[in-house]
């Protein structure tokens, strides 16, 4: 059902952002959605010769993970032709003035509504005539899906996402928040297609980096595994007492914020080293230790974000090995950490011997 909520919830957020009837916007993008996709379909009962065909059903490959480009597409496109039309005078349909608000509100974007959906609908038609028989989820996994989940499932791409969603932190700037649309998107399709190789009662294929990848394994206190900064503080910082007990309850549960902004990490010389260096080395080892089979696969598309760590790691592979590695990459992350943290603690040792002097 992903695709479905996501259309919905791009196109109204997208509409009220230009202080526009959400509700209508969503409900005219699931519309598209469904004209958009094949609603006929073809299987071979057990037993039988031949194949039974029919119309009115909607396969689950276009509602799932697989159609999330599509979903993403429609709420966007078609909520922007429905705002710009809705703001022409003319296709406004203006009621008496004795019929109620709600009722009047419902009639005024009728017009640019149905022309929005006619559009697509002409738009669907092509795809279909040009592309023979495609539809537009076939062409967007053909053409933007698979290429680029096959840089993403890589283990360059699992490093370069990491660090890109790091180095913006060092500004300021919530990266994994910003390479969310293209994150998100690109691990739940292909921890969408872990699940179903499972649900098949496959034992290989698995894609590496997939589904919770992050979140099990490298999120591990949020941002930077700055759990791992919290045991290193409490190993060999005990001038930031302030700080452990601030950032450390938030970190068991991937809250970062209390110690990017706090500690701080942002534009910290000394702090921003660790804060990369050790999400792109764990992830380097997770996707190595899966890679190799030392490690179950990610098959679960998602988990919720404020899982402990180590526990995520479980949930995510459905397996021991994940919550070890899990383990593993905390402690790795912790002694990334121990050296920066001794630095520090020299360089607040001068400066109050200073200020004493």
């Amino acid at each position: 059902m992903m695709s479905l909520f996501l259309v919905v919830g791009v196109a109204y957020f997208l509409a009220k952002s230009y202080d526009e009837n959400g509700l209508q916007a969503g409900l005219i993008a699931l519309s598209i959605f469904f004209i958009l996709a094949p609603q006929s379909f073809s299987f071979l009962p057990e037993g039988a010769t031949e194949a039974v065909t029919g119309w009115g059903a909607l396969p689950k490959a276009y509602t799932g993970t697989d159609a999330l480009f599509t979903a993403i597409i429609i709420g966007l496109l078609s909520t922007e032709i429905f705002v710009r039309l809705s703001r022409i005078k003319q296709m406004t349909i203006k009621m008496p003035d004795g019929v109620p608000p709600e009722v009047a509100r419902s009639f005024a974007k009728l017009i640019p509504g149905v022309l929005t959906i006619t559009i697509f609908t002409f738009a669907a038609i092509f795809i279909n005539k040009i592309f023979d028989g495609k539809y537009l989820t076939d062409l967007l996994n053909t053409y933007l899906g698979t290429p680029l989940s096959n840089v993403a499932d890589s283990l360059g791409g699992a490093m370069l996402i990491a660090f890109f969603v790091h180095f913006l932190w060092i500004f300021g700037l919530h990266g994994a928040n910003i390479a969310l649309p293209f994150t998100e998107t690109m691990l739940m399709k292909l921890g969408g297609e872990n699940a179903a190789l499972i649900e098949q009662g496959a034992t290989e294929g698995f894609n590496v980096m997939a589904g919770a990848f992050f979140d099990a394994f490298v999120y591990l206190g949020g941002s930077g595994m700055l759990l791992g900064l919290v045991i290193a503080l409490i190993i060999a910082g005990r001038r930031r007492k302030e700080m452990i007990a601030l950032g450390g309850p938030p970190a068991l549960f991937n809250i970062s914020e209390p110690l990017i902004f706090g500690l701080p990490i942002v534009m910290n010389p000394i702090f921003m080293i660790p804060f990369i260096i050790s999400p792109v080395i764990c992830t380097a080892i997770a996707y190595l230790a899966i890679d190799f089979g030392m490690v179950a696969p990610v098959i679960m598309p998602k988990i919720p974000w404020v899982t402990p760590p180590i526990l995520g790691g479980l949930m995510a592979t459905g397996s021991l090995s994940g919550g070890i590695l899990a383990a593993i990459n905390l402690i790795i992350s912790v002694v990334i950490y121990l050296p920066f943290v001794v630095m520090s603690e020299k360089m607040e040792a001068k400066k109050a011997e200073k200020s004493a002097n």
